[in-house]
């Protein structure tokens, strides 16, 4: 089944997030996870889906990054696997929480470690729909919190 696009998006920002929901990147699922973790959003269908395998320095070596739902969530879901290869975990956080207070507060157009996250500023302008943005994210911080509690 198409899903059509469900939110108005216009200019560069629009296109690029159009981009990433009609040509999802990183959705091979990864054999040898060490990172796993599923959110789903019960009120709108929305599921994020993301995996990542780390080398032996603990950075991550692979990424696999599934999104059924929105135009967003699905966006949101390729546009944040693309940041995580070669980045610890401490590295990841830390990227998820500029991206969390970029779409609460709005981002610096500077603000390049963002990359193509930065597209996503164009769904504050529906604030219902921020959630849908951020759910990829609540997925990569929990499965690095459970990946941490089984560490240790």
């Amino acid at each position: 089944m198409s899903q059509q696009p469900d939110v108005q998006l216009d200019g560069l920002y629009g296109d690029l997030v159009m981009d990433h929901y009609r040509n999802p990147r990183n959705r091979t699922p990864l054999n040898d996870a060490d990172v796993e973790a599923e959110e789903f959003n019960p009120f709108c269908g929305d599921r994020a889906t993301l995996q990542l395998s780390l080398d032996e320095k603990g950075n991550v070596r692979d990424v696999s990054a599934v999104a059924e739902g929105c135009s967003i969530i699905q966006a949101a879901t390729s546009m944040l696997s693309g940041l995580l290869q070669g980045k610890s975990l401490d590295e990841a956080g830390e990227l998820g929480e500029k991206f969390r207070v970029a779409m609460k507060n709005g981002a610096e157009a500077d603000e390049t470690d963002l990359g193509d996250l930065l597209a996503l500023q164009v769904v504050r302008r529906y604030p219902v729909r921020i959630k849908c943005a951020l759910l990829p994210l609540t997925a990569l911080e929990e499965g690095i919190k459970a990946y941490r509690s089984k560490a240790h």
